[in-house]
């Protein structure tokens, strides 16, 4: 059997995978339309159009995973009609005014934004069960001044335990401390007066699990119908039943955000100086301090403005007492 010969008609080519050519020009998107982000869960995003219609979403792949959070506001294109099954995408996020962010790994310093476009931060303490640790009321004070958010702590389940002293040291850096109690007679007019604040604003609720988030939202949005939790007899913190991020809309206008329960929030990605740009006045004192200067040693210009005038000395060492508690937060901590 004699070998076969071949010819040009035995050759195959394979064809190109796609006729278009590919180019580096993205489509400009000019007929997006801006939202805002309530929830971010499993790939899908659901988001508010100005005319408050709710539209789910998938973001760009180009965008990066992690690239949107609640708060954002984002460009959509394709299906914006909101009607049930339909998906727009996500093609842009609007710059952010400010965003709240913890450190999850000290040494990688690898940074998480939890929200973003804050007006205002709850930070909710319960007087008691659980007991209030400091640690974390300073890390999110610091995270609100480097951020230029305005700071309220909300003090809950006061009919169990008063106040404690040290959370009152914080009104002289001008912070908001507001109270509820767990007795209904009094609670109303407590959620009546917290809602005043949060009129036309976009304020989030942080705090550990088990001080009365999930409540204290039930309570602000009736229709929200958060889980809510009890505090473990035997290690004494909260259980968590929030787990994502979620943006209601509130009756008067704006938004509540509510936040799964947090034990550690680091602060390594944040510049310390940013917190003292925060109070004018102490920040142009330091000015005149010596490069390095940690704040704390007895040549410190701080010490010198504090006996300047006697009038003003208690108050500015309570200022710059409370100001030098969070120039010493450390950067990890689970309290």
């Amino acid at each position: 059997m004699s070998p076969r010969e071949y010819d040009e008609s035995d050759a195959r080519i394979r064809p190109s995978r796609t006729t278009r050519r590919r180019t580096k020009d993205r489509p400009s998107h000019s007929d997006s339309i801006t939202a805002f982000v309530t929830t971010v869960d499993r790939g899908r995003t659901t988001c508010v159009t100005d005319a408050g219609v709710v539209v789910t979403a998938m973001k760009a792949r180009e965008l990066g995973p992690k690239s949107v959070v609640v708060g954002d506001f984002v460009e959509l294109v394709g299906d914006v009609s909101g009607s049930e099954g339909s998906l727009a995408r996500i093609v842009s996020v609007n710059e952010r005014s400010n965003s709240l962010s913890r450190t999850v790994d000290d040494a990688a310093r690898v940074e998480r934004t939890i929200v973003a476009n804050i007006d205002q931060l709850l930070i909710v303490v319960a007087s008691a069960n659980p007991e209030p640790r400091r640690g974390l009321i300073d890390r999110f004070l610091v995270s609100a001044f480097h951020e230029s958010i305005k700071p309220i702590i909300l003090v809950t389940k006061v009919d169990l335990s008063p106040v404690p002293d040290f959370i009152k040291e914080y009104a002289a850096l001008g912070v908001d401390i507001m109270t509820t109690s767990s007795k209904n007679e009094t609670r109303a007019n407590d959620i009546e007066k917290i809602l005043e604040i949060l009129d036309e604003k976009i304020s989030v609720l942080v705090g550990h699990s088990g001080v009365g988030k999930s409540t204290l939202i039930n309570d602000l949005v009736p229709e929200a119908e958060r889980m809510t939790g009890d505090v473990n007899d035997v290690t004494g913190r909260g259980r968590h039943t929030s787990s994502s991020a979620i943006a209601l809309p509130l009756t008067n206008g704006g938004w509540i955000i509510d936040t799964p329960g947090i034990r550690a929030f680091g602060l390594s990605h944040l510049n310390k100086n940013r917190v003292i740009e925060s109070f004018p006045d102490i920040s142009e004192v330091i000015q005149k301090c010596m490069p390095n200067c940690s704040h704390h040693e007895a040549s410190c210009a701080l010490n010198g403005w504090i006996e300047s005038d006697a009038s003003l000395r208690e108050e500015r060492l309570t200022r710059v007492t409370s100001l030098r508690s969070l120039l010493e937060v450390k950067p990890i901590a689970d309290d």
